[in-house]
């Protein structure tokens, strides 16, 4: 099993059905009280490849991006078109949009993650694999420079500074970013009448933990 540093071709995933799912697990007591619990810490995503389908030369080229991966077997990039940037997806990532450590003096190397926030409540999402070339980084909000004063592994999402940030400094970053999926099935039907009469296959898609 390997992760192959490839995106699924963009113009296919957009128009895509999916989003997040958890898993919770409820017991209801003899009083009708419950009690909830999650063995998740993150939750996990969920797509169907098959809806961004427009034509027969996309379903070619679906074969091939399944065919290259083994089916099931290796994982690959997706863009969701629904949450992809640090920040709404109308407006451009700047500096400021996520909190990504504090500075102790000593650590160099920090975890790029987005916060989800709803009232009182925040969920805080490690994001494994940026888009290589939009991350920007600050330390108490001095804008670095990539290459220079950090760098970005798009492989794992982590940020790594040359000098250690001073303690008690805000780590902040702006980024775009994909999803790691695998196909969550290891065959495609497709049909050329059917296809052309409107129905396309169901390409189901899950995300991989790394």
């Amino acid at each position: 099993m390997a992760f192959h540093e490839i995106r699924f071709p963009a113009n296919l995933s957009f128009g895509s059905a999916g989003g997040p799912e958890r898993r919770t697990e409820i017991v209801t007591l003899a009083n009708g009280f419950e009690e909830r619990n999650t063995p998740w810490a993150h939750s996990r995503r969920r797509y169907d490849a098959g809806v961004g389908l427009g034509s027969l030369n996309d379903v070619e080229t679906l074969i091939a991006f399944f065919e290259a991966r083994a089916g099931q077997l290796h994982g690959f990039r997706w863009k969701d078109w629904s949450d992809y940037k640090s920040c709404p997806p109308l407006t451009t990532p700047t500096h400021e949009d996520q909190l990504v450590g504090i500075g102790d003096g000593e650590t160099t190397v920090f975890q790029l993650q987005k916060t989800y926030v709803s009232g009182l409540q925040s969920y805080t999402r490690p994001i494994r694999k940026p888009v290589l070339g939009s991350v920007v980084v600050a330390i108490a909000a001095d804008v670095k420079i990539e290459g220079l004063e950090f760098t970005v592994n798009p492989e794992t999402g982590e940020v790594s500074f040359a000098l250690p940030p001073d303690l008690g400094t805000r780590i902040t970053a702006g980024f775009e970013f994909d999803v790691p999926v695998r196909f969550d099935t290891d065959s495609i039907q497709t049909s050329v009448a059917s296809f052309q009469a409107g129905d396309v296959p169901a390409v189901p898609v899950v995300e991989i933990r790394l």
